[in-house]
Formats: C-alpha cells, structure tokens, sequence
C-alpha cells in the first residue's frame, strides 16, 4: 500500500515536467520564478556574446521578448534561435530592428580587424622565419644548379645540362615551399597547391601537346644523335646538309642553298636516311641496248669499263646484270661504288655514264630507246656517224668540290651565328 502510494506522488509531479518537454507541449502551470530565470538566463548570454548592449528582454508566461536594436540583420535573427533552446520558453517575439548608427555598425568591422592585425603581427615572426628558410633553400639551388660540373659531364649536350639544371632549380623551390609551410605548420596547404597545379598542368598538357611533344622529341634526338652537322640526309622528303639541331627544328642546308626547317618532333617520327654514315656510297643507273646484240659480252664490257674508272672502289666491286627485255632493248642495271669523301656521287654517276657509253660505241654495241623517233636526213648513217664529234676517252675529274663548298658555307654559319646547337661531334652516334 506505501508502495503505491509513493509511485502515485511520482507520477504526480513528475506528469507537469513531461508535459512541457514532450514535442513541444506548453506546461499548464507557470511561475514568475520561471520567467524571471529565463529572462536572467538570456541576458548573461547575450552579454557574454556582446554587441547587444542595447538589447531588452522581458519573459512572460514563457513567452520572450527582444526590442532595441542591433548592428546587423543576421544578429538580430540570431536572437530568436538562442532564446528557443533555452528551458522553458514557449515563444519567441523579435521586435529588434538594425541600427541606423554607423559608429555601430563599423564598431564589429573595426574590432575584426583589429583582431586580424593582431593575428597578424604574431604570426609575422614565423612567417619571417619559414620565408628566410625557403629562401636559403632556393639561393642553395640556384648555386647548385648555375655551376657547370657535374651537369656538363653527365649530360650528352648543353640542352640535357640544362634539363638538369632546371629538375635541381624545381626540386629545391619544391623542397623550400615543404620547409616554409611546415614551419608554419600549414602543410596541408602543400596538398591543395599540388593538386591545383596538377589540374592545370594536365589541362596546358593537353593544350600545348604539340609543343611538349616537340620538346620531348629534342630532348630525345639530342641523346640518340643520329646525324652530325655536315652530314648529308633525307628526312621526310627534304635533303640537304645538317646544320644544327636546336630545342625545336632540325635545320638543313639543301643543295639548292635553301635553309629547310624540319620540327623535331616530325624529324624523331620520319625515315632518315643518312649518306653520310659510310663512306662507301653506290650510284647506278641504266640503258637499253640492242637486244640482238651478244648481251653476255655486252655486259662484261660494261662492268669491266665502270671498275677501270680510277674513281671507283675495288670493294665494293662494281655490278652489272641485265634486269629486263623488252620490245626496245634489253635493259642493263651498272651500279659502282665510290668514296663519297674524295668523289662527288653526281659526278662520278655523270662519268660512268659517258664512259660506258663511249666503250659501247667502239664495241658497235648499238643503245635503243624505248621512243621511236623518224629522222628525215639525206646523209648516211655512216656520213652521219664521221661527221659527229667524238667525245675523249680521258676520265673527267669527279671530286666534291660542290660539297666541300657546302661544307665551308654550313662551317661559316655556324660559326659565325651564337644559337644554340645540340650536337656534338665526340657524341656516340645512333
């Protein structure tokens, strides 16, 4: 029976309690204690939180109510958020309206940055302190980087040196940016600042792509040098005499004297073809003889005047072979080698070609033509043949004067010029 009684008076004062508390059901009961306590309650807060000086608040029934006024909007609608989760307040009346006193409105401007200044001048020590770092780190660099061993010696080139210098100048202004924002412990800026910039390379990578690539290709056929300067190539088409190879073209002379400027990325993607990689260099070309002349001997007679040519090597020997045989003539292929060093190629194709001629005509070897051509001529053939000059038997000199003056104009130019020139003659060849 005691037991019952005593839950009975806990239900009974406790039923008031949860009837104010439960989803927001407004107690039946209400004290001026309970206003007084709410009203006490809210105004040690806003004067912890400050300006709200000219803020008044008055509790009844539960029910706040704010006048005055406030420098900002935004404060002012703050007040009603506060004062609903304090105990005991059914609702909420903000009569409160912004200033229209500058002074206080500027008041809560002038004390923010009176704090930012004094945030400021404490953390100007560290930050002096991290920016004499990083540049101590980035002078090391520099030093580092501006001196000419080891660079020059690793590297196969000026432009892979220079390559070089540049990975040392990053990694060090990488290594004093890790260092300054570490001391003032910000390092997980550096996360932000790397993917930012990982962003834009990625995005100038795909906008410039032609330019990268055309930089790697440099950096590449600076390594493998697969022509010198003087040499004698065909890239993509275009021949001529390597100048120089430059951080974006490939330039040559061609025999015409024109400069021709090849991009280096078109260069490192193209057949080249190098005549100058050997010494020994063939020349060939062909003709069409009588096929009922004795072909056998024909071509012994051939072969044997192009190897007495004093001009053409003895090994590589000199070939002839007949290729076709067609309604004209038979077609015979003479090839010879020579020292392209000591022999211009185009004219020792020039003599060849005379002196097999004039050896097949003492031989009465008859060349045809694969074009017919009537001659209206009274004179007879025999006439005709007493009456033509006959060419000398002696050999036309074939050295490379026109080579050898190529040679000293591309000397002279790059002598003469200060650009940069990425080969080198000690460089091991490709």
């Amino acid at each position: 029976m005691r037991i019952f009684k005593l839950l009975c008076l806990i239900l009974l004062f406790a039923g008031p309690v949860a009837a104010q508390n439960d989803g927001g059901t407004i107690a039946a009961i209400n004290t001026d204690q309970n206003d007084a306590d709410i009203a006490i309650r809210i105004r040690d807060i806003l004067s912890e939180l400050g300006n709200y000086d000219d803020i008044t608040v008055t509790v009844s029934e539960g029910i706040v109510t704010f006048r005055g006024t406030a420098t900002s909007s935004l404060e002012a609608s703050e007040l009603g958020d506060l004062a609903n989760r304090v105990e005991g307040v059914v609702a909420v009346k903000n009569e409160v309206t912004e200033t229209a006193d500058i002074a206080r409105r500027l008041d809560p401007a002038i004390a923010r940055f009176r704090a930012r200044i004094e945030q400021f001048m404490t953390f100007l020590p560290l930050a002096l302190i991290a920016a004499v770092a990083g540049a101590l780190i980035v002078w090391i660099g520099l030093r580092i980087a501006r001196a000419r061993q080891p660079w020059e010696r690793l590297a196969p080139n000026l432009f892979i040196a220079e390559l070089y210098r540049q990975i040392v100048r990053i990694v060090f202004v990488i290594g004093a940016l890790v260092i300054a924002l570490d001391i003032l412990n910000a390092t997980a800026l550096l996360s932000t600042i790397l993917g930012a910039a990982g962003i834009i390379g990625l995005a100038l990578g795909f906008a410039v792509r032609d330019t990268v690539e055309n930089f790697i290709a440099s950096v590449m056929l600076s390594i493998r040098q697969p022509f010198r300067p003087n040499d004698t190539v065909e890239i993509n088409g275009d021949q001529g005499k390597v100048i120089r190879l430059t951080s974006r073209a490939t330039i040559l002379l061609s025999f015409d004297g024109n400069h021709i400027r090849i991009p280096n990325a078109t260069v490192f993607k193209s057949r080249i073809i190098n005549y100058s990689q050997h010494a020994e260099r063939r020349f060939m070309f062909s003709l069409l003889i009588d096929r009922d002349a004795d072909l056998g001997a024909a071509r012994a007679l051939v072969e044997a005047t192009v190897q007495k040519l004093p001009f053409v090597l003895e090994h590589p020997a000199a070939a002839t072979w007949i290729d076709t045989f067609e309604t004209s003539g038979a077609s015979l292929v003479i090839t010879g080698w020579v020292d392209q060093n000591e022999t211009s190629i185009v004219l020792a194709k020039g003599e060849a070609i005379r002196q097999v001629k004039q050896a097949l005509s003492d031989a009465s070897v008859a060349m045809t033509d694969s074009s017919q051509v009537v001659v209206l001529d009274r004179k007879s053939q025999a006439e005709a043949m007493a009456a033509a000059p006959q060419e000398a038997p002696e050999v036309a000199p074939v050295t490379p004067a026109t080579d050898s003056d190529l040679d000293r104009i591309i000397d002279a130019e790059r002598e003469a010029e200060s650009s940069e020139d990425l080969l080198r003659d000690d460089a091991l060849k490709e």
